[in-house]
């Protein structure tokens, strides 16, 4: 077999070679416009609807900032700023952000300015009673608490008295048991109760053992009801061991329930001769467009004396809260409880107003206990005569001390608003 001439060979090549450089361009191009790859590197056939789309996807992918995961318009924030609304300049930008700073500034001066005016109106010795809750009543302390730390289904209730006691005076103390989560009585027994110096007293360590007291449920010695499921004892500092003691006494105990047993204890602050007694004599007399009520005192030893009352409206609904705290020298003296006019004058209580539970003490300098108390005057001590609400006064109460705040108050309110409308803001409220 004989080959072909190597010349026809070789010049067959070139020819062939010129033929397909020419029609690789037509097929590419055609396929190009007839396919767009697709986000999975494959591609879809698109109409004529979809070929708007079609080059947004393909401008995107061109478009390096899309790339690499950032909007293109972003980077431009002009373009994306609305028609009509040149950019602003620097200074424009810090103008405003001393604009919005100083508005701040001047709504929380005008707040400061307006709850001190609002909380100072009144007297510190002449309030509303419901500044003061904690103070409505006398000390009365009743709380609840678990059995023991391993008998938490057990809750005991424990309640005293009173808080304070002077002189001769006793208190009751009650304790009953109960289910933890559905408060029904539980059968309890109170054991081993003891009155002695509270521990943190000091020279308590070395002081006796204490004094027993009894718990019973007998119906005697001040339990209400016998036999009722509340335990109570009596305890009287003066006949019962602490004729001379001055200062915080603690009612420990234990209580039993079922197989359950736990640990409690109550304390007393006892001052054993007070050094003032409140006479209970009451004068009242309008004074500068307040109504005064003078409380007669008569003073065994010279100090700084703190007393509290409260004053109930005509229908016995809790209305004032008056207090004293003066230096008083030994002797006859009276204490001022003023109903200041505004406060009258604002709340309109019906009258006649009744001053009810004086109590004080004598605050002390040094030591603990940190005052000497006095025996309350409990209940109802003076009735007011009625009054017609002219002859109040509506003003606001003033002092030296509340006159400088608000000076104080008003400059920062006034500094602000300047430099609000120094960068263009008007501070309008």
């Amino acid at each position: 077999m004989s080959l072909p001439p190597s010349d026809s060979v070789s010049g067959s090549r070139p020819r062939r070679a010129v033929w397909l450089l020419l029609l690789i361009p037509l097929v590419l191009g055609g396929a190009w416009w007839a396919w767009v790859p697709g986000e999975d590197g494959g591609g879809e056939p698109l109409d004529g609807s979809d070929m708007a789309g079609a080059e947004g996807r393909a401008g995107a992918r061109r478009d390096p900032r899309a790339s690499a995961g950032l909007n293109p318009k972003a980077a431009h924030p002009q373009a994306a700023r609305p028609l009509g609304k040149p950019p602003r300049s620097p200074e424009e930008e810090e103008r405003e952000a001393k604009r919005a700073l100083w508005e701040k500034r001047l709504e929380r001066a005008r707040f400061t300015l307006d709850t001190y005016r609002q909380g100072t109106r009144y007297p510190p010795q002449s309030r509303p009673i419901r500044e003061h809750p904690d103070q409505e009543q006398l000390p009365s302390p009743e709380r609840a608490q678990p059995l023991s730390k391993d008998a938490r289904d057990v809750q005991l209730r424990l309640k005293q008295e009173k808080v304070f006691v002077v002189g001769d005076e006793l208190v009751h103390f009650y304790v009953g048991c109960e289910n933890a989560n559905t408060q029904e009585p539980l059968p309890c027994e109170v054991v081993g109760g003891m009155a002695h110096e509270a521990e943190h007293m000091v020279g308590a360590a070395g002081a006796p053992a204490g004094v027993p007291l009894v718990f019973g449920d007998d119906g005697s010695q001040g339990d209400v009801v016998a036999r009722d499921g509340t335990f109570t004892a009596r305890f009287q500092p003066s006949k019962q061991g602490f004729p001379m003691f001055s200062g915080t006494l603690r009612v420990s105990f234990q209580v039993r329930s079922g197989s359950q047993e736990g640990r409690a204890f109550f304390d007393i602050l006892y001052t054993p001769v007070p050094p003032a007694v409140l006479t209970g004599k009451v004068r009242e007399v309008v004074e500068q467009g307040s109504l005064q009520l003078y409380l007669g005192i008569q003073v065994r030893k010279a100090g700084r004396y703190v007393l509290t009352g409260r004053v109930d409206d005509e229908a016995g609904v809790p209305f004032g809260h008056v207090s004293f705290n003066e230096e008083l020298a030994e002797g006859a003296h009276e204490v001022k409880f003023t109903l200041f006019g505004k406060l009258l004058v604002d709340e309109a209580p019906s009258f006649p107003l009744r001053l009810r539970d004086v109590d004080g003490f004598l605050l002390k300098e040094s030591g603990d206990p940190d005052r000497e108390l006095m025996a309350a005057l409990r209940g109802y001590v003076h009735a007011t005569r009625e009054y017609p609400p002219t002859v109040f006064s509506p003003d606001e109460w003033q002092s030296e001390e509340r006159t400088r705040y608000l000076d104080e108050f008003t400059r920062d309110v006034n500094d602000a608003q300047n430099q609000l409308d120094a960068v263009g803001g008007t501070g309008t409220p």
